[in-house]
């Protein structure tokens, strides 16, 4: 066991130290400290010699406060408004370090979260060394199931006596360029918009032909009056009350479509936002065809739940 203590002595000019302080003052190198402040402040300049400049005194280095330590702005004092980044993943251990040390540098983010999603390699353990908070799904459960997780686990770190984090979700295979989310951001903490989306440039090596985008499009322009133009884009900012008004969330590849038709019908803004991101897109092959059926079919499940449920309150009425 090692005991530190910290001994405090007043200096005055003539007395006498003991052995032990002066050691101790040694190992500390405040005795040095103070040796070089009676360099500079005993004693008169010279005549006509400018004064000796006052050597700054060392300061031992501080460790970086962790993400989520509290943090005030120097100009008003106030806590400033954090932002919390859910990242729903599954199989991602060769991008998720680089996507979780890229989050850690958007503005305003204190907490980085992964959703390890039933992965069956070492997702969990590669974005636990990079910084992030990891949670874990036994087994598969969804992408929506994940931001769910994500999105309770990020509330039950929110202090009671501070506003309640924004969520930033975004997809665990953006790597370095994940910290390109940060325009999607100042929208939603602004009060401009409810909700952020990525806008994202072409992705080199897609193979979609643009019928499952092209689907959800119009589905929500006929039932929300707005057209978005990515209306698939996972790359989402936005509160904690948006968020709850859109749950329980469309199941499947149809959560983001769903989400963005409730939201609008509820009288909440979106807005678009480009952001320069890349990510591993489906190509042509049968893997990714495979992929794109499935969003199609999630896709129309959410819109039709929707109409459905628009239907039901009509009969009510």
């Amino acid at each position: 066991m090692t005991v530190v203590c910290t001994l405090r002595v007043s200096a005055v000019r003539g007395a006498r130290r003991a052995p032990l302080v002066d050691r101790l003052l040694s190992v500390t190198g405040e005795d040095e400290d103070r040796a070089e402040e009676r360099a500079v402040t005993d004693g008169p300049a010279p005549d006509g010699a400018p004064p000796a400049p006052r050597k700054p005194r060392r300061r031992r280095p501080q460790p970086p406060a962790p993400l989520d330590t509290p943090q005030t702005t120097a100009r008003t004092g106030r806590t400033r408004q954090r932002v919390a980044v859910v990242i729903p993943a599954k199989d991602e251990s060769r991008r998720i370090a680089a996507t979780v040390r890229s989050a850690r540098a958007i503005p305003h983010v204190d907490l980085v979260l992964v959703v390890d999603d039933g992965s069956e390699d070492n997702t969990q353990h590669v974005a636990r060394e990079a910084g992030a908070v990891v949670v874990r799904h036994s087994h598969n459960r969804g992408k929506a199931a994940a931001m769910e997780t994500g999105a309770a686990v990020v509330a039950m770190r929110d202090a009671p006596d501070r506003p309640p984090r924004l969520l930033l979700f975004i997809d665990g295979d953006l790597g370095d360029t994940a910290v390109n989310t940060a325009p999607l951001v100042p929208p939603v903490l602004e009060g401009t918009a409810d909700v952020a989306i990525a806008l994202l440039p072409p992705q080199p090596g897609a193979g979609g032909r643009g019928i499952v985008v092209g689907a959800a499009r119009r589905a929500i322009q006929s039932m929300t009056g707005w057209t978005p133009t990515q209306p698939l884009s996972g790359m989402r900012c936005l509160t904690r009350e948006a968020f709850e008004a859109a749950t329980p969330l469309a199941r499947g590849w149809g959560v983001e479509t769903g989400m963005t038709i409730d939201l609008l019908r509820k009288g909440f803004v979106a807005v678009e936002v480009p952001c320069d991101l890349k990510h591993r897109p489906s190509g042509s092959d049968l893997r990714g065809q495979m992929h794109r059926a499935a969003q199609y079919r999630d896709v129309q499940l959410a819109v039709a739940a929707r109409k459905l449920r628009t239907a039901g309150g009509r009969g009510k009425r």
